[in-house]
């Protein structure tokens, strides 16, 4: 499955998040492969907009094995304070995650109408 999902970083503090995600460490790399994230992408806008992509076999259990992992539980910690969630500050930030809706998908599209067109 294919997930796209948008958060909100705190304006002054994009630097810092960029400054962060240009090194991740190592061991949360590879918690996220253990756990199914494949094809993972963050795209960051200059408002703080944040929209990641995702494919795994199962957002809600991918996100669960990582919730199981000790260094998951260090990287939440870390980033919480960048995140703008003035509705709840003691919420991790994959915790508020807003998943957005696929409405469109060009190479789905294109297997559809050829299936059509055979």
């Amino acid at each position: 499955m294919r997930v796209c999902f948008r958060s909100s970083v705190q304006p002054g503090l994009i630097d810092e998040y960029r400054r962060r995600h240009a090194a991740v460490w190592p061991e949360m790399l590879r918690a996220l492969k253990d756990a199914g994230w494949h094809n993972y992408s963050l795209f960051l806008g200059a408002d703080g907009l944040l929209v990641g992509y995702v494919e795994c076999d199962d957002f809600d259990a991918v996100r669960a094995r990582m919730a199981l992992t000790e260094v998951n539980a260090r990287w939440q910690a870390e980033m919480a304070t960048l995140f703008d969630n003035p509705d709840n500050p003691d919420r991790a930030p994959d915790e508020g995650f807003q998943v957005l809706e696929e409405v469109f998908n060009l190479d789905d599209q294109l297997a559809a109408a050829e299936s059509t067109a055979s």
